[in-house]
């Protein structure tokens, strides 16, 4: 329900600045323009670019080899998302690698790591290349953490810096004033000049995972055009990165296949940004006052975004003419989207599952309309956000590894004790010997936990058919 508030909301945002804007469009910025470095500054601070030769050269070729190994081996998908009620197949292909037992989700689908080789584990690859693959990104997300914790540290000495400049001004006005005012400027400077502690900066930049994304924009049939400025093609619609640690930092290593065609188109003058190339595209979240920035991206670009620029503005990516991949760190929100969680919960959901030392007979510890809520709760959670998403996507990961399989297995085990359950539940409030007010407020929650089991039941048969149409529309044009 609140991402359905939240999708609403969004949506009634985007109509109001469409109606606002008319016929007319936004102005935006590239590099060519005058102003472009000055607005980066003041507007959007902190976005911070790496050019590809900052990057070690031995870095790069084990980066796009790695790209280009996971593609010859088919392991890039498009996947089936969730917009306003409706089933979409993106135009980008993804993976995603990270951590064992890490999954990510955006647009309602939870995608699941192809584990990079980490010391502990027994992660068996499906051949040398996709291991070396995967050892490869894991390099880059050292690098990058290192790259965040660097940016983040060259903020917080530019804020200092600010505050401390402000301080002396504010002192040099009256003795009486600045005695009051230090008290306030040490209160700030608590959260804001104080060096960011090692917690905080491994908190944020310590990334668990990174989404590969690939498109060949010659390929796409259809893409969506800009609507704002006027920028052209968009690989990715504006948006801001779903389930992340709050003001972590999220790096991007840009990769497109560039060709001698391209270098051509870019020197001829175009008015905005120049189509045969790719960008990143910025603006300030439901603003029409601030010019939007789109950055060109080359071979080995990197940029980060840093602290809240990601919930503050909105980013997309604008098609060049190029193959692109881009490997996309991300710092996970892990509270309920590891393994190590959802086993957690099963757990606790058979707390109250007990078995007849003499007959092994199943029963219920309690009834309690608490009790049998959570567990219907978590019950419904392990079926559709772990179960339905891992078996919906196919056997895609074992073009990787089998890594998922016996925890897949586990989690479906658990699921079934969960159904006795929920049948067992059933046949206790059938029975007459409860008090009548317990019993009433027990069916009351488990009715209202079943029929949202029954909805959501039929939502992902609707969209299995969805697939299945697309799957089928996809090989006849292809």
């Amino acid at each position: 329900m609140k991402r359905r508030a939240g999708e609403r909301e969004k949506e009634l945002k985007k109509k109001k600045l469409l109606e606002e804007l008319g016929e007319n469009r936004l102005p935006y910025l590239t590099p060519a323009d005058a102003d472009f470095h000055q607005l980066w500054k003041t507007k959007y601070s902190k976005l911070i670019f790496r050019k590809s030769d900052t990057v070690p050269e031995e870095l790069h070729q084990m980066v796009q080899e790695s790209f280009l190994t996971l593609r010859e081996q088919n392991c890039f998908f498009q996947d089936l998302v969730r917009i306003k009620g409706k089933d979409f197949l993106t135009p980008v292909s993804r993976i995603l690698i990270g951590n064992p037992g890490c999954t990510y989700k955006y647009l309602n689908t939870r995608l699941f790591t192809v584990p990079w080789p980490t010391e502990g584990y027994d992660i068996k690859y499906c051949n040398p290349q996709i291991h070396d693959a995967c050892k490869a990104l894991m390099r880059l997300n050292d690098y990058l953490h290192i790259e965040a914790v660097k940016a983040l540290q060259g903020q917080n000495l530019f804020e200092t810096k600010e505050i401390k400049d402000t301080t002396v001004i504010d002192r040099e006005q009256s003795f009486a004033t600045s005695l009051t005012e230090q008290g306030s400027v040490s209160e700030v400077q608590s959260g804001v000049c104080v060096p960011e502690d090692d917690r905080s900066l491994k908190n944020r930049t310590s990334y668990n995972l990174t989404l590969l994304n690939y498109m060949d924009p010659l390929q796409m049939l259809y893409l969506k055009q800009e609507p704002y400025f006027g920028m052209g093609n968009m690989a990715v619609s504006w948006h801001h990165d779903e389930n992340l640690v709050e003001r972590s930092v999220v790096a991007v290593y840009s990769y497109s296949c560039e060709d001698s065609a391209i270098e051509e188109c870019n020197e001829q003058e175009l008015k905005g940004r120049d189509p045969a190339v790719w960008h990143v595209g910025l603006k300030v979240a439901w603003d029409i006052e601030t010019p939007g920035l789109a950055i060109p991206l080359h071979q080995g670009d990197i940029y980060l975004m840093l602290d809240d620029l990601n919930m503050t503005h909105q980013h997309c990516v604008l098609a060049g003419l190029s193959p692109r991949f881009s490997s996309t760190h991300r710092v996970a929100d892990s509270s309920r989207g590891t393994l190590e969680y959802i086993l957690g919960q099963c757990e606790l959901a058979l707390q109250n599952l007990q078995t007849d030392s003499d007959s092994m007979a199943l029963s219920l510890k309690s009834l309690e309309a608490a009790v049998v809520k959570q567990v219907e709760e978590i019950h419904n959670e392990v079926e559709f956000e772990w179960l339905r998403q891992f078996w919906f996507q196919g056997k895609r990961y074992l073009k990787c590894t089998d890594w998922w399989l016996k925890p897949m297995a586990k989690l479906e085990e658990f699921w079934r004790k969960m159904e006795i359950m929920t049948s067992l539940v059933l046949s206790e409030v059938r029975k007459e010997q409860q008090i009548e007010e317990q019993r009433n407020e027990t069916i009351s929650c488990f009715l209202l936990l079943l029929k949202e089991r029954q909805k959501l039941r039929k939502e992902w048969t609707a969209s299995i058919r969805k697939k299945k149409n697309d799957i089928n529309w996809m090989l006849e044009e292809f």
